[in-house]
């Protein structure tokens, strides 16, 4: 575990064995973002609730080069965000032929979830768990999935320079979700 303090902020990077003991306070935080999930019907079955994300860290720990960061305040976590390195093949599975070549070459982070606590949102600690991921994981490009919806996490990743790749499902029949891109280290994202 390694800190890292600005002002009343200290994020901390954990690796897989470290991270099962921090899965309530992880899921909460989750689940106070995205309070728009909590009570909507069928989320639970697309897989966007707080037992599904859950299930889904457990079982991405398995990955080599894993990394969780977290930000607390006076000892409490509010944000936290993981990801870890993967292949262009897994990371982007039938969108595959649409990523060109160039980007399916180089380091890939997939960047599996962020959030920060709603009354700790746009402060800044969003960016500095994904700058700290992207320390972490050092990779030449970054992705991840958003919902179209999410206009909070659309406004956070385009500043952070995410392009949009195009729409991705995770599996047939389940929720789109848009595929965004960064090539790590240029303001102009992927090129």
């Amino acid at each position: 575990m390694t800190p890292s303090t600005r002002t009343d902020i200290v994020i901390r990077t954990y690796g897989p064995g470290q991270v099962p003991p921090l899965l309530g306070a992880i899921a909460d935080i989750w689940a106070d973002a995205h309070p728009e999930l909590v009570n909507t019907p069928g989320a639970s079955t697309d897989g966007l609730s707080a037992a599904a994300l859950r299930r889904q860290i457990t079982g991405h720990l398995k990955h080599e080069g894993f990394t969780l960061v977290a930000a607390y305040a006076s000892g409490s976590m509010l944000g936290f965000g993981y990801a870890f390195p993967c292949s262009a093949a897994y990371w982007y599975g039938a969108l595959l032929p649409e990523i060109p070549e160039h980007i399916r070459a180089g380091r890939l982070m997939g960047l599996c979830e962020l959030a920060v606590t709603p009354a700790r949102q746009s402060q800044g600690i969003g960016s500095r768990l994904h700058a700290e991921l992207l320390k972490a994981i050092d990779p030449d490009y970054a992705s991840l999935l958003v919902r179209p919806d999410n206009t909070a996490g659309h406004s956070l990743y385009d500043r952070l320079g995410y392009h949009r790749a195009g729409p991705y499902r995770n599996e047939p029949g389940g929720p789109v979700f848009d595929l965004l891109l960064l090539q790590v280290g240029s303001e102009n994202g992927p090129r």
